[in-house]
Protein backbone atom coordinates (compact mmCIF):
# COMPACT_ATOMS: atom_id res chain seq x y z
CA UNK A 1 0.00 0.00 0.00
CA UNK A 2 1.43 3.28 -1.08
CA UNK A 3 2.29 6.06 1.76
CA UNK A 4 -0.56 8.38 1.31
CA UNK A 5 -0.74 12.29 3.20
CA UNK A 6 -4.08 12.54 5.09
CA UNK A 7 -6.23 14.89 3.47
CA UNK A 8 -8.68 17.59 4.43
CA UNK A 9 -12.54 17.28 3.09
CA UNK A 10 -13.14 19.09 -0.09
CA UNK A 11 -12.45 22.92 -0.35
CA UNK A 12 -14.02 25.11 -2.63
CA UNK A 13 -11.76 27.64 -4.42
CA UNK A 14 -12.69 30.75 -6.54
CA UNK A 15 -9.35 31.60 -9.08
CA UNK A 16 -9.38 33.89 -12.38
CA UNK A 17 -10.43 32.01 -15.07
CA UNK A 18 -6.50 32.72 -17.05
CA UNK A 19 -5.11 31.12 -13.90
CA UNK A 20 -7.10 28.14 -13.69
CA UNK A 21 -7.05 27.60 -17.81
CA UNK A 22 -2.89 27.88 -17.19
CA UNK A 23 -3.35 24.89 -13.79
CA UNK A 24 -5.33 22.35 -16.26
CA UNK A 25 -3.35 23.02 -19.50
CA UNK A 26 -0.50 22.01 -16.70
CA UNK A 27 -2.36 19.34 -15.28
CA UNK A 28 -2.73 17.96 -18.82
CA UNK A 29 0.47 18.03 -19.56
CA UNK A 30 1.99 16.01 -16.51
CA UNK A 31 -1.01 13.95 -16.77
CA UNK A 32 -1.80 14.89 -13.18
CA UNK A 33 -5.14 16.25 -11.90
CA UNK A 34 -5.74 20.07 -11.38
CA UNK A 35 -5.83 19.07 -7.24
CA UNK A 36 -1.90 17.86 -7.83
CA UNK A 37 -1.14 21.17 -9.54
CA UNK A 38 -2.57 22.93 -6.77
CA UNK A 39 -0.88 21.41 -3.77
CA UNK A 40 2.60 21.90 -5.93
CA UNK A 41 1.85 25.41 -6.52
CA UNK A 42 0.96 26.13 -2.82
CA UNK A 43 3.70 24.02 -1.33
CA UNK A 44 6.39 26.50 -3.37
CA UNK A 45 4.63 29.54 -2.05
CA UNK A 46 4.47 28.22 1.57
CA UNK A 47 8.49 27.43 1.20
CA UNK A 48 8.97 30.16 0.11
CA UNK A 49 6.80 33.76 0.53
CA UNK A 50 4.63 32.22 3.02
CA UNK A 51 7.18 30.70 5.44
CA UNK A 52 8.74 34.62 5.30
CA UNK A 53 5.25 35.84 6.41
CA UNK A 54 5.84 33.46 9.15
CA UNK A 55 9.36 34.08 10.07
CA UNK A 56 8.23 37.77 10.30
CA UNK A 57 4.99 36.87 12.49
CA UNK A 58 7.06 34.88 14.80
CA UNK A 59 9.85 37.94 15.09
CA UNK A 60 7.18 40.50 15.83
CA UNK A 61 5.58 37.56 18.59
CA UNK A 62 9.25 37.70 20.05
CA UNK A 63 9.66 41.40 19.98
CA UNK A 64 6.28 42.00 21.84
CA UNK A 65 7.67 39.72 24.66
CA UNK A 66 10.69 41.37 24.88
CA UNK A 67 12.78 38.77 23.54
CA UNK A 68 14.81 40.96 20.87
CA UNK A 69 17.75 43.29 20.44
CA UNK A 70 18.26 46.96 20.15
CA UNK A 71 19.93 47.23 17.36
CA UNK A 72 22.30 50.57 18.51
CA UNK A 73 23.22 47.85 21.32
CA UNK A 74 23.63 45.93 18.64
CA UNK A 75 25.94 48.02 16.49
CA UNK A 76 27.86 49.08 19.65
CA UNK A 77 28.95 45.42 21.18
CA UNK A 78 30.05 44.67 17.56
CA UNK A 79 32.18 47.85 16.90
CA UNK A 80 33.78 46.97 20.45
CA UNK A 81 34.40 43.67 19.08
CA UNK A 82 35.79 44.66 16.04
CA UNK A 83 37.81 47.08 17.99
CA UNK A 84 39.35 44.33 20.31
CA UNK A 85 40.45 42.60 17.36
CA UNK A 86 42.52 44.79 15.76
CA UNK A 87 44.28 45.63 18.86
Amino acid sequence: MKNQRELSDPITLRVPADILAEIEEIAEVCERTRSWVFVRALKSYLASEGREVLEIAKARREMANGEAYDLDDVISEVAKVVKGAAA
